[in-house]
């Protein structure tokens, strides 16, 4: 349903940009306009600018752009009517009244949030309260837990016979009882059960903190039992769009730039005691594309630590490949896989918050190089193995949705395959066998390839496209002429190459007065070489001038991003408005490259 013109811009009219934003960022007045740091992301300098007169927000770290609406729909993570109605009431008018299917929705929300709070409230005062349950706080205890903790995150203990659904009998009729997934009929005994009898409780909040389902889990050893349970999918709840503490977690947005992404409750409940709150939990299923878009909303750097034993490695692998789909450029995933036998609550509780963060820092990978490793482990020594490993590879890179991520993940893929490359024919007695590199030589190819930038390395790339396949390039002069290079040793060879391609005649580095020794270098780390070993490439004009294409537009790009720097620092000093409209103009390059 669609809220009448009228109406939002009432709103709009009541409330000023710099109010709402307020609430969230601390603002400076500077000239027309207040500035501050950015809600979304980690930064030291101010990037994020309003302007009341204007009616809106700018932020130039992010490109983040809007109203009043947007930004209380991206800090928050609400839906359009959800911050409709935080706004109204911030402006002090009465909510709008739609239908009467929505006016039933309304009617159920307010019934099922009513029955949750109840639920988990009086589960929680009896765990604190009532003698009998001293085994359960001596549980907790052993598990290094205070009460604390427990006020905390409103944990709860749901006796093995209770009686708690008479109780709200008398407030609810049984649907309503039912809907909320508390609850279950059995047929043979015909009488409503409680779900979580026997387990301590934690409530499952929703963006705003209000409780909307629960995890459960037994105290005793038992065969019979399942550790953890959660909430049946209702009305209110869907597993796949929710995470436990993400409530709390969101709001530490502005403070740090990562959040660890555990299995189970007791993990987030156990880093959060020892001083790590960027904490959530996956909800007793595969982790979905949803759940990794809500946090890309807060978060710059997810890493992913499951339970070290089989059934967490396989829940991480299954993350991986289902994650890697929606990877962009400015966003990190990553997975940090603990000592065997540990989960992220003991392992914490052992060695403490400093450990912990230093030693996810110096174990985590980046989540193509996990995936690469986990195939590369399943392969054996065969052509038929390597097929299937390479097949399998090409496979996962083509599913991501991001262009310049999907090419690098390849290209990376290729890499590293390429490296391997086995000797898969003994047979033959002269087939070619690849000398392994001395330890000393591995470590001196290693750091000097460290030293260099991701823009020599593209520039390398353009260097050996061209002295690769100069009579191609010779016909298309015309795409090369006008790049920029920004290192002044490629800068004069790239000249120096092209003045020999305009005179027409035929190119021959050897005969250029260019160091042997940089050439070299270039023929040594160029990335884009491996792609050109293949001989597709070779034979095919169009596939190199595609290769080429990629290259400029990187090289465009990263010239781009280097004049939106210098102009957001200056933007940062003077806040002209000639500043922000050179910035806007080459924004929209940018997003068109």
């Amino acid at each position: 349903m669609k809220y009448p013109k009228e109406y939002l811009e009432e709103i709009k009219a009541r409330l000023k940009v710099s109010t709402v934003v307020s609430k969230n960022v601390s603002l400076k007045k500077r000239g027309k306009e207040y500035v501050g740091l950015s809600p979304f992301k980690n930064e030291k300098t101010p990037s994020f600018t309003v302007n009341d007169e204007k009616e809106f927000y700018h932020c130039f770290a992010t490109s983040e752009h809007g109203n009043i609406f947007d930004f209380v729909m991206k800090t928050q993570n609400l839906r359009f009517g959800e911050a409709v109605k935080y706004l109204s009431n911030l402006a002090g008018m009465q909510p709008y009244i739609f239908s009467k299917q929505d006016e039933e929705r309304e009617k159920k929300w307010k019934i099922y949030s009513s029955i949750y709070n109840q639920y988990v409230n009086f589960y929680h005062d009896e765990l604190l309260k009532n003698d009998i349950y001293s085994n359960v706080r001596d549980y907790l205890k052993n598990r290094s837990l205070n009460k604390d903790q427990v006020k905390k995150f409103k944990i709860g203990y749901v006796d093995k016979n209770p009686k708690f659904f008479e109780i709200l009998s008398k407030n609810f009729n049984n649907e309503e009882l039912l809907e909320t997934g508390l609850f279950y009929f059995d047929e043979k005994k015909k009488i409503y059960i409680e779900r979580f009898r026997g387990r301590l409780i934690f409530p499952i909040n929703n963006i705003s903190g209000q409780p909307i389902a629960l995890g459960g889990r037994i105290i005793e050893k038992s065969d019979f039992f399942a550790k953890y349970i959660n909430s049946p999918e209702t009305l209110f709840f869907k597993k796949g769009s929710n995470l436990y503490n993400l409530d709390f977690a969101r709001k530490l947005s502005n403070k740090v730039n990562n959040i660890f992404l555990v299995e189970g409750y007791m993990d987030v409940v156990g880093l959060s005691k020892n001083g790590i709150e960027n904490a959530v939990a996956n909800l007793g299923t595969s982790l979905t594309e949803k759940q990794i878009s809500i946090l890309n909303q807060f978060f710059d750097d997810i890493v992913i630590c499951f339970d070290a034993d089989e059934s967490g490695y396989k829940a991480a692998l299954r993350a991986a490949e289902n994650s890697i789909v929606n990877l962009k450029p400015e966003k990190q995933i990553s997975f940090l896989f603990l000592p065997d036998k540990e989960d992220p609550d003991s392992f914490v509780n052992k060695n403490g918050m400093n450990f912990f963060i230093d030693y996810s820092k110096q174990n985590k990978i980046s989540i193509h190089q996990f995936i690469f490793n986990h195939y590369k482990k399943n392969t054996t020594n065969n052509p038929s193995s390597m097929a299937i490993f390479d097949k399998k590879l090409r496979s996962i890179a083509n599913t991501i949705k991001d262009s310049y991520i999907k090419k690098y993940v390849l290209e990376y893929f290729l890499e590293k395959i390429y490296e391997l490359t086995p000797n898969i024919n003994q047979n033959k007695k002269n087939f070619f066998v690849k000398k392994t590199k001395s330890l000393e030589t591995t470590k001196k190819h290693y750091y000097e390839s460290k030293s260099l930038t991701g823009v020599e390395l593209k520039e390398f790339s353009l260097i050996y496209l061209i002295i690769s396949n100069p009579k191609i390039i010779q016909e298309h002069l015309h795409l090369i002429e006008n790049i920029k290079l920004f290192s002044e040793v490629n800068k004069q060879i790239f000249e120096k190459i092209i003045d020999k391609l305009k005179s027409g005649d035929e190119l021959s580095i050897n005969k250029l007065d260019i160091d042997n020794q940089l050439i070299e270098k270039i023929h040594k780390f160029a990335p884009i070489k491996h792609i050109l070993k293949k001989k597709t490439y070779n034979k095919n004009k169009h596939e190199i001038i595609e290769l080429l294409d990629d290259i400029t537009r990187d090289l465009n790009n990263y010239d781009l991003e280097y004049r939106i720097q210098e102009l957001e620092s200056k933007f940062s000093r003077d806040l002209s408005e000639t500043t922000f409209n050179e910035l806007k103009e080459l924004k929209k390059k940018q997003n068109i490259n």
